[in-house]
């Protein structure tokens, strides 16, 4: 079918139904960042595939809200004639709605949302389907994913599934919940030690479960998919149901209340609960913030993958110097070339997301991605900025480098603007705070350098990650916007302050952080945490100025790059060795 055709047969479906339009959200039930093929509904009737957006269709119109991010994608992949746009921060779904159609009866898929979202848009008739309209008519749909459950081995997971399961049930029972609904994959993952392959970058079995207070638990997955080696390790605490189970399951909690995470559950999960008799209650995910803080084995398993990764970093780095000023160059052939050189290393899996590779103006573009169709050259003399990661068995990694790729000298302008990138980098990276403190409350920290001078930049300063799991991990960040998760001694998160110029070039730094407790000093009067730097790679010599830096920060810089040739050297050949110590020579 043409797209019009697609818009056609929809509204057919939802004439059909008696409704006058309908949510398209991009994503599955499981409400993760990536979906499988089998959910890109959203793509599928408009052409949009970014990762993030919403569209509502109603009888004569339909409409595309993506952030700032995806303005120009949604522009080029969706047909003027067709779709309008708009922008999902400035013009909300619900103030859209209340505007263009009032009183209209709008459909949604339960499985598609969570309550809270649907929550924002009070004052809209909305009606829950019972199956998805979209797919009756998306003929070739692919199936579902169903790659086989992996055992995640105790020598990177550090804890047993039987220690897990006893420590989130008895919160279950301390709360007086009988039960809670593990909608998010990850939970389940990190819960039982299993891993999977049914999404890009993330190794995530797709599957639902419930927790009951007895620490017995649930799972509701494909049997196919659970090898007799994986359910003889779950042991006989986890059963496996089909998913046509789970409303039989949730009646069985009738009088009784059931945690559901508001942040994380689809709301159909809620509203079966209360048509059962059933009390849903809106509390965190109990595996949410013990798998954010990572225990003693995975914080070495992150360590050591971050050794391996900078291995393939300083190999990229050299590769590029040595490259990059005569020219011949690409964004696409230089994600490539990382991405064989991560393969090379033990563990690899494979990328946590699909690189950045900006070269430019491209760089101004915070999530931009490099296309083989639109493959732009990195000419000499300009910014060029890679943000990337890799997954290991033993540790997920994430890095923003800018670099410069000569041979003349970088513009003062730009140095200029680095190095204050890179002031409040450091600034973050070395604060130390007392327990209780939060990510927003640190947010400042990175961005003062930049304050001072009058600048700033959109996004958040860092994200979560998580130990062979998603490259961003909540519960706790470094935003203005973020939930005040207070940081805790084994969270790993990003510190990657940065800034954009449109049309001309883009500027981020990107290490990962790992919280710790920090040695008290003199006179302390309560405990304090501290960052340990996860990440090994050289900042971009050409574009510090050392003169605008303190000399505190140029110690830390030299003391860093120490640690840098010091951990990476004797893993590398000689001649990458030999451009690593100049790299890593003091200011």
């Amino acid at each position: 079918m043409t797209s019009a055709e697609r818009l056609a047969a929809l509204r057919a479906e939802l004439a059909r139904e008696g409704l006058d339009g309908f949510l398209i959200p991009r994503a599955d039930e499981y409400l993760g960042e990536y979906v499988p093929p089998s959910a890109e509904r959203l793509a599928w009737i408009s052409g949009f595939t970014g990762s993030a957006g919403l569209a509502i269709v109603l009888k004569d119109r339909a409409v595309l809200f993506t952030d700032g991010r995806y303005t120009t994608q949604a522009a080029l992949q969706t047909d003027p004639a067709l779709w309008e746009r708009r922008h999902l921060i400035e013009e909300p779904p619900g103030e859209w709605l209340h505007r263009h159609a009032p009183g209209a009866r709008i459909g949604y898929d339960p499985w598609l949302h969570t309550e809270a979202w649907l929550a924002r848009l009070s004052g809209v008739r909305l009606v829950p389907v019972a199956a998805n309209p979209i797919d009756r008519i998306w003929t070739d749909r692919p199936p579902p994913p169903a790659a086989p459950v992996r055992l995640h081995p105790l020598a990177f997971a550090g804890r047993d599934r039987a220690e897990k399961l006893a420590a989130a049930a008895a919160e279950l029972r301390a709360a007086g919940h009988a039960a809670a609904v593990l909608a998010d994959p990850h939970s389940i993952a990190w819960l039982l030690n299993i891993r999977g392959g049914d999404l890009p970058h993330t190794p995530l079995a797709l599957g639902f479960a419930l927790l009951l207070e007895d620490g017995r638990l649930i799972l509701i997955m494909e049997e196919a998919k659970l090898g007799p080696d994986v359910l003889a390790a779950l042991g006989p605490a986890v059963t496996r149901r089909d998913r046509s189970d789970l409303a039989e399951l949730l009646a069985g909690f009738r009088g009784r209340a059931v945690r559901c995470d508001p942040d994380a559950t689809p709301a159909w999960f809620p509203a079966t609960l209360r048509a059962a008799g059933a009390e849903p209650v809106a509390a965190e995910d109990p595996c949410r913030l013990p798998r954010a803080c990572k225990n003693p084995t995975e914080q070495a398993g992150a360590r050591a993958a971050h050794r391996r990764d900078g291995v393939a970093m300083a190999r990229f780095l050299a590769w590029f110097a040595a490259e990059a000023p005569a020219g011949g160059l690409t964004e696409v052939a230089a994600a490539r070339r990382l991405l064989a050189l991560r393969r090379e290393q033990p563990l690899f899996q494979g990328e946590s997301f699909p690189a950045i590779s900006a070269a430019g103006e491209n760089g101004a573009i915070v999530h931009y991605r490099a296309l083989p169709e639109a493959d732009r050259p990195i000419r000499p003399d300009e910014c060029y900025l890679i943000d990337s990661g890799g997954q290991y068995l033993d540790g997920t990694t994430d890095i923003t480098r800018t670099l410069w790729s000569g041979p003349g000298p970088a513009p003062e302008e730009l140095r200029l603007r680095y190095t204050l990138v890179l002031r409040g980098h450091i600034a973050l990276a070395t604060a130390r705070f007392p327990r209780g403190v939060a990510g927003p409350h640190l947010d400042a920290l990175a961005r003062r350098p930049l304050w001072d001078a009058g600048l700033d930049y959109d996004h958040g300063t860092g994200h979560g990650v998580g130990s062979f799991l998603s490259v961003h991990e909540g519960p706790a960040a470094f935003s203005r916007s973020a939930k005040p998760i207070a940081l805790a001694p084994g969270m790993i998160l990003s510190d990657e302050p940065g800034f954009y110029l449109p049309g001309a070039y883009g500027i981020r730094i990107e290490n990962l952080l790992l919280v710790r407790e920090a040695e008290a000093l003199p006179g302390q009067t309560r405990p304090f945490l501290e960052f340990e730097t996860l990440t090994l790679a050289p900042y971009a010599r050409a574009l510090i100025e050392p003169q605008l830096l303190s000399a505190a920060e140029r110690a830390w810089v030299d003391a860093y790059h120490a640690r840098v040739l010091a951990e990476l050297g004797p893993a590398l050949d000689e001649p990458t060795r030999g451009w690593l110590a100049q790299a890593c020579a003091p200011l």
